[in-house]
C-alpha cells in the first residue's frame, strides 16, 4: 500500500504519544491538530495520496508536511512566520489606548480625538481607529456631560412622554 518511494516515516515512542495529544485535544489550534493527524497517518506507510485521501486534503499538504517532519521532527510542524510587516503596537500600547479611551478624559475636553490619543499612547492616528474598530469603540457617539445631568435630561424625557 505504501509507496517505496517514499522516505519511511518512523516514530519513537514520544513522538507519537506527543501527535496524538495534539491531534485529540480540544484547545489544539486546528493547523497543528491536522499536521499531526497527517504525520500519524503517513507513519502508517501510506503513500501520500492515501492519507490525503483518508483526511480528506490536499496530496501537496500531505507532502509538505510529511517533508517537514522529516527534517525537522515535531519542530517542523510549527506555524512558520507569516509574510508582510511585523506587528509594532505592543500589547501595553493597545491595552493603554483601550483603557484610557473607556476610562479617562483629556484635559480640557471631552472626549478623545484620534490624533491626541496617538500622541499621549505613542502611536500612529491610524492605528487609534484599528484599535478602537478592532475593539468596537466609538469615542464620538458617547453622551457628554456629567451623569446627573444625563438622568435628569432623561427622566425628563420619560416623564413627558408619559403625561400625553
Amino acid at each position: 500500500m505504501g509507496d517505496s518511494r517514499l522516505q519511511p516515516l518512523e516514530l519513537s515512542e514520544d513522538e507519537r504519544l506527543t501527535l496524538q495529544g495534539w491531534a485529540k485535544r480540544w484547545t489544539t489550534a486546528q493547523g497543528l491538530a491536522k499536521r499531526a493527524r497527517i504525520v500519524l497517518t503517513c507513519a502508517d506507510g501510506l503513500s501520500n495520496t492515501a492519507v490525503a485521501a483518508r483526511l480528506d486534503t490536499d496530496r501537496g499538504t500531505v507532502a509538505r508536511w510529511r517533508t517537514r517532519f522529516l527534517q525537522d521532527r515535531l519542530d517542523g510542524l510549527s506555524d512558520e512566520p507569516r509574510p508582510g510587516v511585523p506587528r509594532t503596537n505592543t500589547d501595553a500600547q493597545v491595552e493603554e489606548l483601550v483603557v484610557r479611551t473607556l476610562e479617562e478624559t483629556p484635559e480640557g475636553a471631552t472626549l478623545w480625538s484620534k490624533r491626541e490619543l496617538a500622541r499621549r499612547v505613542g502611536i500612529s492616528p491610524t492605528s487609534v481607529l484599528r484599535i478602537w474598530r478592532a475593539f468596537g469603540l466609538q469615542p464620538w457617539r458617547t453622551s457628554g456631560g456629567s451623569p446627573s445631568w444625563n438622568d435628569a435630561a432623561s427622566n425628563t424625557a420619560c416623564s413627558a412622554h408619559s403625561t400625553s
